[in-house]
């Protein structure tokens, strides 16, 4: 994550909120005189909210780890030909 001092973020608001924006990669300001912040995009911080939701929900966890297992060893459900047409519409 880049750092810039209060003062040169200011001096560079567009250009660096742009930046970070489109990079998709956060900005940290520091200021002398009290906490840093972060400036971040808003599909960036949702993303995270999302992140955090699931690895809050331990049941969620759970289910996705026990579908990992059955992706990795191919056992999950598997459509017959005939269903296959009937999704795919063919």
């Amino acid at each position: 994550m880049e750092t810039v001092s209060v003062n040169k973020f200011r001096d560079n608001l567009k250009s660096l909120v742009e930046q970070a924006v489109s990079n998709h990669e956060p900005l940290r300001v520091t200021r002398r005189s009290g906490e840093d912040f972060v400036v971040i995009s808003a599909e960036d911080w949702e993303r995270e909210q999302e992140s955090l939701y699931i690895l809050q929900n331990s049941d969620l966890v759970k289910q996705i780890a026990v579908s990992a297992v059955t992706h990795g060893a191919r056992t999950g459900y598997r459509p017959t030909e005939e269903q296959m047409d009937e999704i795919t519409r063919i």
